[in-house]
């Protein structure tokens, strides 16, 4: 097993990923790619077979994706000879493993570190959300690099920064992932050739790499997975890194969630109340917060303009694309 951190070596690549691109150089080097997709009302996403335009398959999609009669298909593919990358998670890589119950030489196993899978209900209620705002969602951006303010509308578009959107803030403090992401067995049994992540901590270990644009954590399992790397390699920029260096800012990639206290609260509130009081009650806070937050917001706007600060690989946010 080896690691690296690496970015595609092409800016506009770089900038359309959610992290460094490596998923990009990966993905062009088979004729078949199985990954995750947006549905077209974006209420959710489910895997689909690709076999040219790749792009549905890039950027973070932060929901639970449908399987359908994806395996059966992977299958099929591979009996009839086909070259094939199959991406996912580690548990949808160790089902698929488990499935077909042999090695395949023509398939290649790529499986994305994953924090958790969120509700598909809060998923919804949000962009009905959204939705009631700003009218009907076209396009949705979990990972965008285009702003690093925490938010903004312009024309049919809307960013808001992790930071502040109450989806993230809700994924990324545990309270609405399924109940195996807690105990994810994945994160120790692992059937992956390759597996990518962010680079958390690049600035630290590998400060040259560090422009604030992405970096990903690349960890070859397999000699199928190092070879696909030696392939792909050429088209990047990169520089191998110890193990320990690689996950050390990036802990999902060997530990599970950690298990929130009000879980349980949350998905019977999920179930009875607005989504408005949703997120009054675990995001925003009591009104004697809130309010205090918008005093500080319309002081920060009529202070002076603070330079503009270094873009950071964190810096990053929703970007949301509405019809008009």
């Amino acid at each position: 097993m080896k690691a690296y951190a690496a970015y595609y070596d092409e800016n506009e690549i770089r900038i359309g990923s959610s992290s460094g691109g490596v998923f990009t150089a990966i993905a062009r080097q088979f004729n078949i790619c199985y990954g995750v997709a947006m549905t077209e009302d974006c209420y959710g996403c489910k895997f689909v077979r690709v076999e040219e335009n790749i792009e549905p398959l890039r950027g973070s999609k932060y929901l639970q994706a449908s399987l359908g009669d994806t395996y059966k298909q992977v299958k099929k593919d591979l009996d009839g000879g086909k070259k094939v990358l199959f991406s996912g998670t580690g548990c949808q890589i160790n089902g698929l493993s488990m499935y077909l119950g042999k090695e395949y030489n023509n398939l290649l196993l790529l499986d994305i570190v994953c924090h958790g899978v969120p509700s598909p209900k809060l998923w919804k209620k949000y962009v009905q959300f959204r939705e009631k705002k700003y009218g009907k969602l076209k396009k949705i951006y979990f990972r965008s690099k285009e702003e690093i303010d925490k938010s903004k509308k312009e024309g049919n578009k809307f960013y808001i920064s992790k930071d502040k959107d109450p989806f993230m803030k809700l994924f990324l403090e545990n309270y609405c992932l399924r109940p195996a992401c807690y105990e994810c067995q994945a994160k120790f049994y692992k059937k992956s050739d390759i597996s990518i992540a962010d680079f958390w901590g690049i600035e630290k270990i590998e400060p040259e790499m560090d422009d604030g644009m992405g970096v990903n954590l690349v960890i070859t399992r397999t000699r199928k997975g190092q070879k696909l790397f030696d392939l792909i390699k050429e088209n990047l920029n990169y520089k191998e890194v110890r193990y320990e260096d690689g996950v050390r800012y990036n802990s999902a990639e060997y530990q599970s969630a950690l298990y929130p206290t009000q879980r349980k609260d949350f998905f019977t509130d999920l179930n009875n109340m607005a989504f408005t009081k949703i997120l009054n009650k675990y995001i925003y806070g009591p009104l004697w917060k809130r309010m205090g937050r918008k005093i500080k917001n319309i002081v920060r706007i009529l202070l002076p303009k603070r330079k503009i600060k270094k873009r950071k690989n964190t810096d990053y946010g929703m970007l949301f694309v509405f019809k008009k």
